[in-house]
């Protein structure tokens, strides 16, 4: 059984969502996505060669890594970011 990488929508999740959203009801924030090493390793590699994906480079490691397109996205947008902060 494998996990999608967010927390389940338990009572416990529920306050610290609500907390999180600074107690704006009806909206949750997700927990962090907790990457394998094998997908960190393919993400990294893929930034190597590339710092930018287009929409199908991205919809094909998302398939490949069981990831959505809203994660690779943001990891290649937060891997950017590190970059431009060690520069």
């Amino acid at each position: 059984d494998e996990s999608s990488g967010y927390e389940s929508e338990s009572a416990g999740g529920e306050r610290a969502g609500a907390a999180a959203a600074g107690g704006n009801r009806g909206r949750q924030r997700r927990a962090r996505t907790a990457f394998t090493s094998e997908q960190v390793c393919r993400l990294e590699k893929t930034f190597q060669r590339q710092k930018y994906l287009g929409a199908t480079e991205r919809r094909k490691l998302a398939a490949a890594l069981q990831l959505s397109e809203i994660q690779i996205k943001t990891w290649f947008q937060n891997r950017r970011m590190k970059l431009k902060r060690q520069i």
